[in-house]
């Protein structure tokens, strides 16, 4: 099973009924068979987005294995400011940062985002590109 890093776009398209992306995350999460990680960042952006019930039923969706959220130690807070930094004309964000760490350290370049343009630009900290799986090719 290919695993996959999630963003936090395709999670609210997928609890938003109304959202223009919802139909096409959907579908392409019924096909999909790997493991979805994301990240804390992600998950609050997530919940920051949602209304409370919508993120309530978002984390029953986590808790029963939606996506696993993998932890970053708190010594990593430097290398997320320097990310960080290095995409400050962007501007990245936190929920990115982490999601860049993440790549570094599972390897994982595939990713599900709506970000498009941050994600053709950024790079995993071994300089590979990342590939976006929602792209529509």
């Amino acid at each position: 099973m290919r695993a996959a890093l999630v963003d936090t776009g395709p999670l609210v398209a997928l609890f938003v009924r109304g959202d223009p992306q919802h139909r096409r995350v959907k579908s392409y999460l019924k096909k999909f068979r790997g493991p979805l990680l994301t990240t804390w960042p992600v998950v609050t952006e997530v919940c920051h987005f949602l209304e409370s019930s919508v993120a309530v039923r978002f984390l029953r969706w986590i808790e029963k294995g939606g996506a696993a959220i993998i932890e970053m130690p708190p010594g990593e807070a430097g290398a997320l400011a320097g990310m960080m930094q290095r995409y400050s004309d962007r501007p990245m964000d936190l929920a990115d940062a982490s999601l860049v760490w993440l790549a570094g350290h599972t390897g994982i370049a595939d990713i599900l985002t709506l970000d498009q343009g941050d994600f053709q630009t950024y790079r995993t900290p071994a300089r590979k590109p990342f590939a976006d799986l929602l792209a529509v090719r």
